[in-house]
């Protein structure tokens, strides 16, 4: 019943193979909530008392799993797209969708704000169905261990503050640069106007067939028509969606289909 809750907000599916994760990612909740098992839980939910259970139940299960600059040599080629956009006479947009806690964006940011000769930074609006993960996001703060996952020292030292408790907190001019929100990739409509970047990384790995079709139209309606798409190294439009097709400009990176972005124009 709560992998059904999962995909019923969400659209993710938890494998069989991975339901391990029901007692691991739900133990919290089951001690803030002083329950004695998970059967006791999904009675809690079904009540319908308090509706803020489907939520923690939802936030806990969601996968969340991201770090700084993953996989980096996507970072080269988002860097040469705005370039494009820039080199235009417009102010690049982007959006991260399923930011989770905001390692992505926060790498845009940093990334751009290092760029040689400086340049204006691209407007960066980063979404994720978890309130609880853009809190995070929102905060800057991170543990050691995910600073140290895809940070070198010299990026860490440069916009990081050690906050004297083994964490690290993103400085605020960095966070400010980025537009967290809530949003329901499944279910609600994208950010408003269009963007000449989208990211979505690792997100329809975990998604039914019929919800990635869903998905792809969204993310296809958010970019412009000469806008790319960037999906996460396991993921793929071929054989998946007809309303993109691998970018011949920016190999690694797909582009709305040639009828697609005609009706986009």
């Amino acid at each position: 019943m709560l992998t059904a809750l999962l995909e019923a907000r969400t659209g993710q599916q938890l494998a069989s193979y991975r339901s391990w994760r029901l007692d691991t990612a739900l133990k919290p909740l089951l001690k803030a909530r002083d329950l004695p098992s998970l059967d006791d839980l999904v009675t809690l939910v079904l009540d319908g008392s308090d509706p803020s259970v489907g939520d923690q139940v939802v936030d806990a299960l969601v996968n969340g799993e991201s770090s700084f600059f993953r996989d980096s040599a996507v970072f080269d080629l988002l860097l040469d797209a705005v370039t494009a956009v820039e080199a235009q006479g417009r102010r690049p947009r982007i959006w991260c969708a399923g930011c989770a806690t905001g390692q992505e964006p926060l790498s845009l940011a940093m990334l751009f704000a290092e760029r040689a000769g400086g340049g204006t930074m691209p407007e960066i609006v980063a979404t994720d169905v978890s309130e609880t993960a853009l809190a995070r996001a929102r905060s800057g703060r991170f543990t050691q261990f995910e600073v140290q996952r895809g940070l070198p020292i010299r990026r860490l030292m440069a916009w990081f503050d050690g906050d004297g408790s083994g964490e690290w907190v993103a400085k605020p001019e960095l966070v400010r640069n980025i537009q967290f929100r809530r949003a329901n990739l499944v279910a609600e409509p994208a950010p408003a106007g269009r963007f000449d970047l989208v990211l979505c990384r690792n997100v329809l790995l975990y998604l039914a067939p019929t919800i990635k079709q869903t998905v792809f139209a969204r993310l296809a309606g958010a970019l412009r028509p000469d806008g790319l798409l960037a999906l996460g190294a396991g993921e793929t439009v071929i054989g998946q969606t007809r309303l993109f097709e691998p970018s011949r400009a920016a190999r690694g990176l797909y582009a709305k289909a040639a009828a697609e972005a005609t009706l986009a124009a």
